[in-house]
């Protein structure tokens, strides 16, 4: 049996700290023990260059700017703890992140090697070995909970029965609390749906699909209330608890999750100043003269103590100062060297697993390819989505051609854009049915929608996502006409209310798209040789 761990007070807060035995990789799993894993980060660091003039000025173009965005960062983590990373905006946590990941910008220097079970991870295998779950939730507002976790599981997951899929997102949904919004709309700010904290643990779920080891928050408790980033905090510890190495990156965090955390990093200025446990935190700051004060939040005084004040000079290089004393203490420490010696221990122990990688039977590019057009609400056909590509196609080649057409009668280039953009909205409206039906408007306005491309390319869209579509609206209880989002049971119904005889027309309207292009090339020509013969007379 495991010691439990003690328990120790903060000041007068009531703060509960874990200061039992930290798990050592020295330690070997027992039978019936899952298998531990170690994620190690020796001696990161990261630096961007910029050129300091422009490119064509090249007695300028040879000085380059330098900006080293990480130092010498040094972590070390095991499989059941959660690591929290402090620091003020710009210290490097997100680019921490990045670097442990391997998704730096090629155009920066990176340093530093990260290893996973004392094994050192290639630049192909950081995406097949971490989950990273960004600050910004990536979520189509038009899907509900279930549906966007059962597109995730089939884009993660292939060789299994419909069956298989459908337990593993029911387990998810429980586990992370997600059941009772499941048919709910993901939604968005202007149409509602699900809430901030909800919506953020569906982006958590959709990860837990793949099955990873080790996962990566950036922030995941931005644009969230008190109480909900509390529950998503204490959410992500009990996930750590399960087996799982969870690094976060954390913006004024609450005194009551100080306890939650089992090793907490302070970041300023790309440097490490503090990693360890909650009670070697408050034991090395009270090494250094800087003892937390009661009835003060830890997490605040401590940021404000590593952060550097910019707003003077003086204050600056004081502020700079004492971070970088309590850097050289941190690096002198035995909470520094213990990280070292676990990192090069874990390389030499042949009890820890292989590198634990995520769900590595994916779909192939085919099938994601058919889950991304049934996500979207595309016809799932391969001849529709050939349709669909075509149809598209054609208005990017007229705009090319019909911004030729112009230049060879206005020479500035603004008015061009100008012009083409103008005509661009103006055929939206006149031809494409958006604003009012082709059939109901007036004569004149009739007339001239067949003179815009929008109208052709427009009829074959709806002509191929709705055409052989069925709609279920309503429910057995209640009558479909009731509800105003029910209007249509079958595709072929809106086609014929809002392009009628567009099927009739599919093949003659593709037609008569692509002939734009030719027309505009050979009035392009006409136009570039009248202009020509004028210049020349």
């Amino acid at each position: 049996m495991t010691e439990l761990p003690s328990l120790t007070s903060v000041g007068s807060l009531g703060l509960q700290v874990n200061s039992g035995p930290q798990s050592s990789p020295e330690e070997v799993p027992t039978a019936c023990s899952r298998p531990r894993h170690s994620l190690g980060i020796l001696h990161a660091s990261y630096s961007v260059s910029h050129q300091v003039g422009p490119w064509w000025d090249f007695t300028s173009c040879r000085q380059q700017w330098d900006r080293q965005i990480l130092k010498d960062v040094s972590l070390y983590i095991e499989s059941g703890q959660i690591l929290c990373i402090l620091g003020s905006s710009g210290s490097g946590k997100t680019t921490l992140l990045d670097a442990m990941s391997g998704r730096l910008q090629r155009m920066g220097t990176f340093l530093g090697e990260v290893f996973m079970n004392g094994r050192l991870l290639h630049k192909d295998q950081f995406q097949d070995c971490f989950s990273y779950v960004q600050q910004s939730d990536t979520l189509l507002s038009n899907l509900t909970v279930r549906e966007t976790l059962h597109y995730a599981a089939l884009l993660a997951v292939r060789r299994c029965s419909p069956g298989f899929l459908q337990k593993k997102v029911d387990a998810v949904m429980v586990e992370l609390s997600l059941s009772h919004v499941a048919d709910r709309l993901i939604g968005n700010y202007n149409l509602g749906g699900i809430s901030n904290g909800e919506r953020r643990r569906v982006s958590i779920a959709a990860q837990l699909l793949q099955d990873p080891k080790v996962m990566l928050f950036d922030e995941p408790t931005t644009g969230l209330d008190c109480m909900t980033a509390n529950q998503i905090v204490v959410l992500l510890a009990e996930l750590a608890r399960r087996n799982h190495i969870v690094i976060i990156t954390i913006h004024q965090p609450r005194s009551e999750l100080f306890q939650l955390f089992d090793k907490i990093a302070i970041l300023s200025c790309g440097e490490l100043v503090f990693c360890g446990t909650p009670v070697e935190m408050l034991d090395f700051f009270n090494g250094c003269n800087y003892p937390c004060p009661e009835h003060s939040n830890p997490f605040d005084f401590y940021m404000d103590l590593t952060s550097v004040d910019t707003q003077s000079k003086e204050r600056e290089m004081e502020t700079y100062k004492r971070v970088q004393m309590i850097e050289s203490a941190y690096k002198e420490s035995a909470i520094y060297h213990k990280t070292l010696e676990n990192i090069e221990r874990a390389k030499h122990l042949k009890t820890l697993s292989t590198v634990p990688f995520k769900t590595k039977d994916s779909p192939g590019a085919l099938s994601k390819l058919g889950v991304l057009l049934r996500t979207l609400g595309l016809y799932p056909e391969v001849a529709r989505f050939g349709y669909f590509s075509a149809a598209l196609l054609a208005p990017h080649l007229i705009g090319e051609f019909l911004s030729l057409v112009l230049l060879g009668m206005v020479q500035n280039p603004n008015v061009v854009n100008s012009m083409v953009a103008l005509l661009s909205v103006a055929g939206i409206f006149v031809g494409s049915g958006l604003i009012r039906n082709t059939e109901e408007m007036s004569l004149p306005f009739k007339i001239l929608s067949y003179f815009t491309f929008q109208k052709y390319c427009s009829e074959i869209l709806i002509v191929n996502e709705f055409y052989g579509q069925n709609f279920i609206c309503g429910s057995s209880n209640g009558s479909v006409t009731t509800n105003p989002m029910c209007a249509f049971t079958q595709g072929i119904q809106f086609i014929e209310r809002t392009c009628p005889g567009a099927t009739s027309r599919f093949t003659t309207n593709f037609l008569i798209l692509y002939a734009f292009i030719p027309v505009l090339v050979i009035l392009g020509i006409v136009v570039f040789k009248v202009r020509d013969h004028l210049i020349s007379r």
